[in-house]
């Protein structure tokens, strides 16, 4: 499906900050990075400055995979507003990555129908305009 994506409402919906600049920097590469705690050795995501696990700031951005599976999903059948209007139904999943990291994408290349927890998927970037690149998931293909 085609849609039109006014670049600035996205740019405004996904701003990249001091704590998350370097995530989306990666994504641009089509690299999906989290951040890395040396001190705990557990990774997180979102990202943020000090580890939620053990509070150090020891931390470092590192790439992952981009596979998993998903763990638990919604579908979104009503959504007003124009970036998204247009996608319903759409597909919102956390993902647990083969690198024991959880995050929360939207799915994509898949239907209401197909997805169910334990579904195996991989990362997908979606180019929207020329400085911002959306890391989303899709199911692996055999």
């Amino acid at each position: 499906m085609s849609v039109t994506r006014p670049t600035a409402a996205w740019a405004g919906l996904l701003a990249p900050d001091p704590e998350t600049e370097s995530f989306w920097a990666g994504a641009r590469q089509h690299k999906f990075l989290v951040r890395h705690c040396n001190a705990c050795g557990r990774s997180h995501f979102y990202p943020r400055h000090a580890c939620p696990h053990c509070w150090s700031d020891n931390c470092e951005w590192r790439p992952v995979s981009g596979h998993g599976r998903v763990f638990s999903y919604t579908v979104i059948h009503h959504n007003e507003h124009p970036l998204f209007r247009e996608r319903v139904p759409y597909i919102v999943a956390l993902v647990d990555l083969v690198e024991g990291v959880r995050v929360t994408a939207n799915l994509v290349e898949c239907t209401p129908e197909v997805v169910h927890v334990g579904l195996p998927v991989e990362v997908v970037y979606e180019q929207v305009g020329e400085e911002l690149t959306v890391p989303q998931f899709r199911p692996i293909r055999r």
